[in-house]
């Protein structure tokens, strides 16, 4: 699936880690996510998947109380991020190149959104990533589809400011340099 990871970089597998501890890093390391509330309910070698639970400070139209397009392009931008890091098992810095969303619906009022992505193709410098969003009740009914790839090794700084992670990283996987 991909050339050789980098043996210099922290090293994580995503069947053994606790969402609870990606959770924070999502929180303390995006800033907007821990704004927006999202939160993650699962990952693994297969994907990731986020919630972005209903905030009526989200609303794009007041008169329907559907979620606003931007709340729901964070939470799918986010979803594929997280789900190349679960592909590349190693933390380092990532950048969005290009993210196409075709919204099929709108989100429904008062419901949480569901976000799923899968990093289906690495190269040593792109990632290639689909998700979609979806009401939880619902997970066949698409709120939006997208594909989009990332870059890989964007910066030599760390994906996460210091401290993000502290003592929260699951027993068998090496800190991020920098973490308490």
């Amino acid at each position: 699936m991909s050339e050789q990871p980098d043996s210099s970089l922290p090293k994580i597998d995503p069947a053994g880690v606790d969402p609870k501890v990606v959770e924070a890093i999502v929180l303390k390391g995006i800033p907007h996510c821990g704004a927006l509330g999202i939160r993650v309910i699962a990952i693994g070698h297969d994907g990731v998947t986020l919630s972005l639970p209903y905030n009526p400070q989200l609303v794009g139209d007041p008169a329907s109380g559907v979620l606003h397009g931007g709340a729901v392009t964070s939470l799918i931008d986010t979803v594929g991020g997280m789900a190349v890091f679960a592909a590349l098992q190693q933390l380092q810095a990532i950048a969005t190149l290009d993210l196409r969303i075709d919204y099929l619906k709108p989100a429904l009022a008062q419901k949480e959104l569901y976000a799923t992505a899968e990093c289906y193709k690495l190269t040593r410098s792109i990632a290639f990533v689909r998700a979609r969003a979806y009401h939880p009740e619902t997970p066949d009914d698409w709120v939006a589809n997208c594909l989009a790839t990332f870059m890989i090794g964007s910066s030599d700084k760390p994906p996460m400011p210091k401290g993000a992670v502290g003592n929260a990283v699951p027993k068998g996987t090496v800190k991020p340099e920098g973490a308490a």
